[in-house]
This record gives C-alpha cells, sequence and structure tokens, in this order.
C-alpha cells in the first residue's frame, strides 16, 4: 500500500514539474526573425548620418538619406526633393542584396559589393557595420505612410538647399527696407556646406544668366527648443551679415524671416538637381558638376536661443 502511494506521488510530482517546464519555456520562448526580415521589416531606413562612427566610408550609403531593401532590390533615395515620390517612395533602384550567412550582402551597380553586419539597437533601429572599412551606420526604419519628412528636411537643411542651382524670392511680405529687398537669387553650392552666392538680376531671368555678384559664406543654427526652425546666417565677403529664421514651406519652397526689419521673404527652387548613383545618367552639364561625389558630412551646428519676435 505504502509503495502504491509513494509511485503514485512520484509520478504526480513528476507530471507537474514536466508541466511546469514546458511553461516556463514557453514564458520564455521568443521568435528570432531572420535577417531579411530584419532589414525588409520597414520600407525605409533613413539613413542618421550624424550618427555615423568610425573612419571609413562606404560611399554609396554616405550619399543616401534612405536605403530599401525590397525582394533583393537595393534602393536608395539621393534627393531630398521629391523624396517621397521618386519610386513610389523608395528612390532609384542601385543595386541588389542578399541575406547569407548572417551578413548583409549588398551588391552596388557603381560602388561594387560591401558586406555588413546587422545589429539590432530597437524595434526600429539597426546599426549596419562594414568591417573592412570599420565604419557604423544607424538606420532608423518608416513605412512609407508614416516617414518623418519634418526631420529629414531639418536635419539635413544644408544639402536641401543645394539641390536647386537658384533659389528665386518670389514674395516679400511686411517688415521695414533694408538691403536685402534688392537680392533675388540664392544658391548653395555642393562642394561645401559654408558657400553661398546672391545675384540682383531681374525676376524671370534664366538661370544660365544669373549674373552672381555676392559670394560669402553662411551657416545654419539650431534653435533651442525648436525642431521645425533653423536660424541661417549669410555672412556676405563685404563684410554685411544678414540673419534669418529659416523654414521648410515644401520640397521646392523656403520661408526667410529677416529678423533685424521683420520681413518675410518666400523663394522657390529653380532648376532641381537630381544625384543619382552615376554621373553619366545626368544629362546636364551643369548638374554633372555639381553631381560629382557628393556626400554628406556629419554636421554639428551650434546652437541659438530664438529672439523675442514682436
Amino acid at each position: 500500500m505504502k509503495s502504491t502511494k509513494l509511485l503514485f506521488i512520484i509520478i504526480i510530482t513528476g507530471i507537474l514539474l514536466s508541466s511546469c517546464t514546458t511553461i516556463f519555456e514557453d514564458s520564455y520562448y521568443e521568435y528570432q526573425p531572420t535577417l531579411e526580415e530584419v532589414v525588409s521589416e520597414y520600407d525605409l531606413w533613413y539613413v542618421d548620418y550624424h550618427r555615423t562612427s568610425g573612419g571609413g566610408d562606404i560611399p554609396y550609403v554616405s550619399r543616401a538619406f534612405t536605403l530599401s531593401f525590397i525582394n533583393g532590390t537595393l534602393y536608395a533615395n539621393n534627393n531630398i526633393v521629391d523624396v517621397g515620390r521618386t519610386g513610389n517612395g523608395l528612390g532609384i533602384d542601385v543595386g541588389s542584396y542578399y541575406t547569407y550567412n548572417g551578413l548583409l550582402e549588398t551588391n552596388h551597380d557603381v560602388d561594387g559589393s560591401n558586406d555588413f553586419e546587422v545589429t539590432i539597437i530597437s524595434n526600429n533601429e539597426i546599426r549596419l557595420y562594414n568591417y573592412r572599412e570599420n565604419v557604423s551606420y544607424y538606420l532608423i526604419g518608416y513605412t512609407t505612410n508614416n516617414f518623418d519628412y519634418d526631420k529629414l528636411f531639418y536635419e539635413n537643411i544644408e544639402y536641401f538647399l543645394q539641390e536647386y542651382i537658384a533659389w528665386e524670392k518670389v514674395d516679400a511680405i511686411g517688415g521695414y527696407q533694408n538691403t536685402f529687398d534688392d537680392e533675388n537669387y540664392l544658391a548653395f553650392t555642393p562642394e561645401n556646406i559654408t558657400t553661398f552666392y546672391s545675384s540682383q538680376d531681374e525676376f524671370g531671368t534664366d538661370i544660365d544668366n544669373i549674373n552672381w555678384s555676392f559670394v560669402g559664406g553662411y551657416e545654419v543654427y539650431d534653435i533651442t527648443g525648436y525642431q521645425d526652425l533653423k536660424i541661417l546666417t549669410l555672412n556676405y565677403d563685404g563684410g554685411d551679415i544678414e540673419e534669418f529664421e529659416l523654414s521648410v514651406l515644401n520640397d521646392s519652397n523656403i520661408r526667410l524671416y529677416h529678423l533685424n526689419s521683420e520681413t518675410t521673404y518666400d523663394f522657390s527652387g529653380r532648376g532641381f538637381v537630381q544625384y543619382l548613383k552615376d554621373e553619366k545618367n545626368v544629362k546636364d552639364a551643369r548638374q554633372t558638376v555639381r553631381n560629382n561625389n557628393r556626400k554628406r558630412t556629419k554636421v554639428e551646428r551650434k546652437i541659438k536661443i530664438r529672439r523675442n519676435l514682436k
């Protein structure tokens, strides 16, 4: 009788322990996605270039604002203008990719092959590390419906300004008469992010014939407490300094609020420059020069406090 009871207790205990072990394993089991599932989970990966670390460089990544990995095809948006429309939002087809043996292998049409180790940082962030160049890129994932356009424009405002050959003044509202009233065109060169040109040519002048009479250096500042507003200073070689609040109206129009005169100027972009994967794809000779090897650098802006405006 005692032997029967003891056997019964052993059986029940074994069942309970087995049941507990199964529950324990189930509660701690997590599905591990494949690398293909990770990189293709989002339509767009914003290249947060300002977080880039390491001494090397992968040119096609440095040129891109977004990357996409869709069914073996590698896409990139190399322009801010028309982002969300080019290639149904994905940009242009720049090559192919494979996920093999835990590595993301990319084959860019111009830059050739590069391998990356992929690390998941959070639900929508990954790091791409290339061991040959010893460089890490940080990517933020979005669907085409929830892409953060403000982040793209304002974090990369210097590059947005470069994407038109000229910015033409289309409106001036309020304020007091000042010397900047005579400036009708502005240009920001892609050779660096510090040089600008201006012109007093009449409205409607063909962009090929604009006389860029003035030149100087410019700087963009962050404003404490504002993500969608910048300070733009134009430092003319002649000594004049003009300071504005800069805001983006859309991907072809900007607004400059002149702080000293309280005048609001609207400028419209003319002569869109498309940055493709290869200069041979650029038909316009003016655009070929501008397209040559443009890539982003890490921008560290100074910070200003917004003035108390009337």
